[in-house]
């Protein structure tokens, strides 16, 4: 068995959750918000046999979409060495998508 840790944008959250779960797959939701935007993130928990895990994978993938956004650099956390430094107009960056980390599991147990 396979546990995966999927972290995603609040946009993307319930569309993959739903698409997640009407495919038989059992998904903990976790609220989060990531260090560099401090923006909203989903942070889904998903345990997966082996022989579905590029399933889970694949719906993840299709539901995760990355995309360009205007931010107030005000926003976003300094970057070293960068302090007093900061654009004054609103910078593009990238968004969305979805960091996946798989990890084995030696044992799972529901009571």
């Amino acid at each position: 068995m396979k546990l995966i840790i999927a972290i995603v944008h609040d946009d993307d959250s319930a569309a993959l959750t739903d698409a997640l779960s009407s495919s038989g797959f059992g998904v903990t939701k976790m609220c989060s918000s990531g260090g560099f935007l401090r923006s909203g993130n989903t942070t889904l928990l998903c345990g997966v046999e082996e022989e579905r895990l590029e399933e889970a994978l694949g719906l993840i993938k299709d539901r995760s979409s990355g995309r360009k956004q205007f931010v107030d650099p005000a926003l976003i956390s300094p970057i070293a060495g960068m302090q007093g430094a900061t654009p004054s107009f609103p910078i593009e960056v990238s968004v969305g998508g979805a960091t996946v980390f798989v990890l084995e599991v030696d044992r799972f147990c529901k009571f």
